[in-house]
């Protein structure tokens, strides 16, 4: 029979997928000997298994369940439900994958009308009194679906909380819930233990909770853990306390322990963000025993795990007890100081220290921040708590709802709260920037912050926030939604108005972890860039070369549109010819700036590829100017528009179908390519061109415009006397050109990858539209990612994997590579490395997203 229960000597680290982080990771600090509460750990397949039973608890479970709390019961001394002497348990989720916040947490479990009177005559009726007003606030929110703040109400009207007034709110609260949930509060300690374990499997697919997956890639089919541990009470006496700490600083990345705590609190207190916490530092004016064993268990589970890390802990009466830790959630910047500065200390390996830093959290090291001189004549509005550093400037919105409304406006928006909450997800993601006017560094807007890379300032206690009147007051000041603030998340300083950002300046501990990926990784990383501008942005990030330069994107600037546009219309060659001759030089001088910026680097260049429609003019007037120039009248160039207009143009004609058709087109970029290079050879620079044609689906397309490119080519290098090597090679973006590779591949010199096309031409999905249903394939599970997102490895993983051993059987000396975005995407890189292609192509942005990546992909398939 499967086992769904284990106790906490029974687990280890290494369990995490049957028991989660949190129970994998109590069960090892219980094995190492540390301070744990003893407890017991429900399995994620226990989990799953609800699911699959229609959200029933299996039978098997129940009987361990009971099994389970004897256990406890008899490592503890105590008994649950017993009146004279009560065991309280707490009961939290804890999925493989840390979720901070999405999930639901019970703590006092255990309490009723009786035992609430044992345990006051044991430790205090007001404490006692205290911990079942909280249990029955949290088990009714969580469980009941009661919501919190009908207890605050009740709450709210009380200032003494004394042994009277806690059971004048006690008695409040269990009449509220009758009328409310047309039962009364459950009395029997183990109906409330099996309701809240199913509340908390039930929570795994809570609303906020699938939204923390969609935003982190977390697979749905996981499920989560549910771990019962004994009680032990941060609020028993004002020596005792609870908090979170880091055993570095999250945002930093420097070595100092970094938290805070509470005095006679529970744990929620301090993750809620209700009060503002104290620095872990002067834990050791308050109680110097429990700091200096904090500070050598801090250093004995980092040493462990061999990362930083964030601990949760509480002191009942002096004595520690720790009830969590995990890997730290960090900024891209703490993420590559940490793993720099542990293998300068002999902690890590520089393979372990690479694997350590997750790819995509190296785009927060690209956020722009807010220089002195900006800031001499700003008006500064308030100062909080540096959450999370970057710089965001937008537009104030009270609640998560207007913030997401902005942002489908296109406008810059900052979350502006009390307090953030879990429900408060969506309109996180979609700010700019969050300021709370409550809560500390290990709030919740400060943790969320710090994993999505958005700029945060916590507990900015001068701002006043009225969500009612939507307005916001600052001493005399009174700002109102829509007003402009700007947040810097390094200083935890606001302003008022707008300030431009300036660009990143990398750190040497991200110099280092860039060289050390380039040692290691045996991908090429090149850039899509299409300008001088982006091949430079694409070497200081790193870039080897250009993948893809996109010669239609010469083409929009307004100086050269309206030669386009008669290129297009004209109805003889020898009219395009004229115009082409007036789009050659400008043309040339843009070919000339790219391989003089690249020095000796690689180009790839693809030859004109979309349809042409997209550079006809659509606006009345626009047509109305261009029928001018042409000498033309409106209606007879409406009707040359519209027969050039097509049914489906990314399927028409456009790339080499183009080529095929008007040969001369290709023969005018070809000539300015090369004519560019023979004036850069004659300064000594080295060009290494790479000529692509786009589209191709038959050998006899890319021979016949090879032969094209290959005599244009030549003739002017020959007249000029100048030697140059260059390739001439396809994009593999056609399914039947991955099918006939073999057949491709004797002319082609190189394939790249077309992956956003062949996405779309193998799935059968626009890529222009399907992002209107796509969502519901991901929900139902058709598939996980996005394709055009992450390359779709069953389908268009297949072909490209297929399409390269064909052209390599043919051609032994065929270089491949993919340009396509997913020339970005980490996991998309690992495909690619593991197929062995030889480079990838990304925008400059993500340049060093793929170096890390890349050597990931090698470290993790040697």
């Amino acid at each position: 029979m499967k086992k769904y229960i284990y106790t906490f000597n029974e687990g280890h680290k290494d369990m995490k997928h049957l028991l989660g982080g949190k129970g994998a990771n109590l069960s090892e600090m219980l094995r190492i000997g540390l301070p744990v509460p003893p407890g017991f750990t429900l399995t994620t397949e226990a989990c799953l298994d609800y699911y699959k039973n229609y959200e029933n608890v299996p039978k098997s479970l129940i009987e361990e369940i009971q099994e389970a709390v004897k256990d406890l019961e008899e490592k503890t001394g105590k008994g649950l439900g017993d009146p004279e002497n009560p065991l309280l348990v707490s009961v939290r989720s804890g999925a493989l994958v840390s979720m901070p916040g999405m999930m639901d947490t019970v703590l006092n479990l255990g309490l009723n009308d009786e035992t609430v009177e044992g345990l006051g005559k044991k430790c205090g009726y007001e404490f006692a009194l205290d911990a079942y007003r909280r249990f029955i606030q949290m088990f009714s929110d969580v469980v009941l679906g009661i919501e919190k703040y009908k207890f605050d109400h009740i709450y709210d009207r009380y200032s003494l909380y004394d042994e009277k007034e806690l059971r004048e709110i006690i008695t409040k609260y269990k009449s509220m819930i009758l009328k409310e949930h047309k039962q009364a509060f459950p009395q029997n300690v183990l109906d409330q233990l099996h309701m809240t374990i199913e509340a908390v499997f039930k929570s795994w697919n809570n609303h906020r909770a699938k939204i923390y997956r969609k935003i982190h890639a977390i697979p749905d089919d996981l499920g989560t853990a549910v771990n019962v541990q004994a009680m032990v009470f941060g609020n028993f006496s004002d020596r005792s306390g609870t908090g979170v700490a880091f055993t570095r600083n999250p945002s930093t990345g420097q070595k100092k322990l970094y938290g805070e705590y509470l005095l006679n609190a529970q744990g929620e207190d301090v993750v809620a963000g209700i009060s503002t916490p104290k620095d872990i530092e002067t834990l050791k004016d308050t109680m110097p025993q429990a700091y200096d064993e904090f500070v050598k268990i801090s250093n004995i589970l980092e040493n462990h795990y061999k990362d930083m890390q964030d601990i949760e802990f509480t002191i009942e009466d002096e004595n520690l007890y720790i009830l969590q830790t995990r890997n730290g959630k960090r900024t891209a910047h703490a993420s590559v100081k940490i793993a720099v500065d542990l293998v300068e200390e002999g902690v890590l390996s520089i393979e372990e220290a690479l694997m350590s830093i997750e790819p995509e959290c190296i785009h927060q090291l690209l956020h722009p921040t807010f220089s002195k001189k900006q800031l001499q004549d700003v008006r500064i509005l308030a100062k909080g708590l540096p959450a999370s550093p970057g710089a965001a400037c937008g537009k104030i919105y009270l609640t998560a709802e207007k913030v997401k409304e902005a942002a489908q406006r296109g406008e810059s928006a900052i979350l502006v709260r009390t307090e953030t909450s879990p429900e408060d997800i969506e309109g996180m993601l979609h700010a700019k920037g969050i300021l709370t006017s409550r809560g500390g560094m290990t709030s919740h807007a400060a943790v969320v912050a710090r994993g999505m890379g958005k700029c945060c300032i916590a507990g900015c206690s001068d701002v006043e926030i009225h969500e009612a009147d939507k307005k916001i007051y600052i001493g005399e000041l009174v700002l109102s939604e829509g007003d402009l603030i700007a947040l810097d998340g390094s200083t935890g300083i606001a302003y008022q108005g707008l300030i431009e950002a300036k660009e990143v300046v990398f750190s040497d501990a991200f110099q280092q972890i860039m060289t050390w990926s380039d040692q290691i990784k045996s991908l090429d990383i090149r850039a899509n860039a299409d300008q001088a501008l982006d091949a430079k942005l694409a070497i200081d990030h790193g870039a080897c070369g250009i993948g893809l330069c996109r010669t239609e994107h010469m083409f929009f600037n307004l100086n050269r549109i309206e030669h386009v546009r008669s290129l297009i219309l004209s109805e003889s060659e020898s009219e395009r010819k004229t115009a082409l001759e007036k789009l050659k030089p400008h043309q040339k001088e843009d070919f000339y700036n790219l391989f003089k910026t690249m020095d000796g680097l690689p180009v790839n260049i693809r030859l004109l590829d979309p349809p042409l429609h997209e550079f006809l003019p659509k606006e009345a007037e626009d047509i109305m100017n261009l029928a001018k120039e042409m000498g033309m009248s409106v209606s007879s160039l409406e009707y040359k528009i519209k027969q050039i207009d097509e049914v489906n143009p990314m399927l028409g004609h456009r790339g080499c179908r183009l080529g095929i058709t008007y040969p001369e087109i290709y023969r005018m970029q070809v000539e300015s390519i090369f004519e560019g290079i023979v004036a850069l050879t004659k300064e000594g620079i080295v060009c290494k061109p790479e000529i692509m044609i786009p589209l191709v689906g038959f050998e006899k397309e890319l021979s016949l415009l090879k032969e094209e490119v290959k005599s244009v080519a030549d003739k002017i290098l020959e007249e000029a006397g100048v030697k140059c090597e260059y390739k001439i090679g396809t994009m593999i973006e056609v399914p039947r050109a991955a099918l006939t590779a073999d057949e491709i591949g004797k002319t082609a010199e190189f394939f790249s990858f077309g992956t956003n096309d062949l996405t779309q031409m193998t799935l059968g999905f626009s890529r222009d539209d399907s992002a209107k249903f796509i969502h519901k394939y991901q929900e139902k599970s058709i598939f996980k990612e996005d394709p055009f997102s992450s390359i779709d490895i069953e389908g268009v993983g297949k072909l490209m994997e297929m399409a390269k051993n064909l052209g390599q059987s043919t051609n032994p000396s065929l270089k491949t590579g993919i340009c396509g975005e997913h020339g970005g995407e980490p996991k998309s890189i690992e495909f690619c490395h593991k197929i062995g292609l030889n480079y990838v192509s990304c925008s400059p942005f993500r340049v060093p997203v793929a170096r890390l990546a890349a050597a990931q992909a090698k470290i993790k398939n040697r």
